[in-house]
């Protein structure tokens, strides 16, 4: 039946027409953007996943800044560590020649001093916009609850869609030559010292010839003094102002005789690590193995030191907690032998600190410069999986083009005819 009413034709080109067209719409919009989803109404759940991602990815671009400035800052640290560990070398060279007896110590001295001050100048430069490190003006806790500060070093998305934010502790490590404060008797203490005070009797025979260093507390993480080991510097719980137990960087100095060693307590260390510590700094600066015997009791923790000569030997002890890893530095003085000898066991235990402090930095710069690699390819990861959910396939985009654009040609034509139809109704009334 035909009717000019309702042209049904016509009707089905026209709705395959607005097909054709909304498709080409499509298509155009996902060559002019580049993006198949574009917008939330071309696919909402994809979209949001997609701005989700694109979120992380702006988050992790300012986390690899982060890790930059970081990575920086603790170079600087480091290098700073490493030259002060060179220049402590040198001064040990200087306190090694400083014990032939036909030199000229007060020459010697005076170079010893000019390398003291030069380490001041390292440890005072050696910061990174306005960051220092090594000079002790870090009093923060990082997150490793050590003193030190915190390099954000990414953003952990969990299933429910909660951030946290995590950081890579950086522990400073004080190379100042601040002085310290007095520890008392019960953080370290020459346990038995009968007879006349400060004298190790002569060897005649008699009671009172031997002492020993037998009296250690270290710090705990509670705030009293109540461990059994040294803890690092700024370890969370502990109270560096309790001054009756030990803790890293405390320094022990005894003197017997003219000897003069000392030793910087090192975190981890036990009662028998300080009295072999003692030992080997006596030796080192020059204690007679003859005229003194130096027993450890590994058990006990002591050093018993015995005097074997024929007369009495003066000794003195005390402990101190120095702000700074180098505070012994000033004290070194080479001027006369007794000086030298004392010296060269307290350089060596100055160039321990140096070095830790060195291998300290080195390995959290090697762990910070890990991190900032691993963002970058996760990063590229990230782009690369959204790209994948919204970026538009071009050649598949430029083959439906065409396509479309000849259905568009023929939708139009095929309306048209359509369109002719009821015309043909025209000739039955002639």
């Amino acid at each position: 039946m035909s009717s000019i009413l309702t042209n049904n034709s016509a009707m089905v080109a026209l709705q395959t027409l607005k097909s054709i067209n909304q498709n080409l719409g499509q298509t155009q919009s996902e060559i002019s953007t580049g993006k198949s989803i574009a917008t939330s109404k071309d696919n909402s759940a994809i979209w949001a996943i997609s701005k989700v991602m694109e979120s992380d990815v702006n988050g992790f671009k300012a986390i690899s800044d982060s890790l930059n400035l970081g990575e920086s800052t603790v170079a600087v640290a480091r290098q700073g560590a490493e030259t002060v560990t060179d220049l402590l070398t040198q001064i040990k060279g200087k306190v090694v020649a400083a014990q032939e007896d036909n030199v000229d110590r007060a020459k010697i001295q005076t170079d010893i001093s000019a390398l003291v001050k030069q380490v001041t100048s390292v440890v005072n430069a050696a910061q990174f916009n306005g960051l220092n490190l090594i000079n002790g003006e870090v009093t923060g806790t990082n997150t490793d609850g050590n003193t030190g500060i915190n390099v954000l070093s990414s953003l952990d998305r969990a299933a429910d869609n909660t951030v946290t934010a995590s950081s890579i502790g950086v522990a400073s490590q004080n190379l100042s030559q601040t002085a310290g404060t007095t520890l008392t008797v019960a953080a370290a203490n020459v346990g038995t010292d009968a007879g006349i005070a400060g004298v190790i009797d002569k060897n005649d025979g008699g009671a009172n010839d031997s002492i020993k260093l037998d009296t250690f507390a270290f710090l705990d993480a509670a705030g009293a003094a109540g461990g059994t080991a040294a803890l690092a510097r700024g370890t969370a719980g502990l109270d560096n102002t309790v001054a009756a137990g030990l803790m890293e960087g405390d320094q022990l100095t005894m003197q017997i005789g003219s000897i003069e060693a000392q030793y910087t307590v090192r975190e981890g260390d036990t009662a028998e690590s300080v009295v072999a510590g003692m030992r080997s700094a006596f030796q080192n600066a020059g204690l007679s193995n003859t005229d003194f015997t130096m027993d450890i009791d590994a058990v006990a923790g002591e050093l018993k030191i015995t005097n074997n000569t024929n007369a009495d030997a003066s000794f003195s002890f005390s402990s101190s907690r120095g702000s700074g890893g180098l505070s012994g530095l000033a004290a070194i003085d080479v001027s006369t032998g007794a000086g030298a000898m004392s010296a060269l066991g307290s350089i060596e235990n100055l160039i321990n600190t140096a070095i830790d402090a060195s291998a300290s930095f080195g390995s959290v710069e090697g762990r910070i410069s890990t991190q900032n690699d691993f963002i970058s390819k996760l990063t590229d990861s990230l782009k690369s999986g959204i790209g994948s959910m919204v970026d538009a396939d071009m050649e598949e985009a430029s083959a439906r083009l065409q396509a479309l654009q000849v259905q568009q040609q023929l939708g139009t034509q095929s309306l048209s005819i359509a369109n002719q139809a009821p015309q043909s109704l025209l000739s039955l009334f002639r």
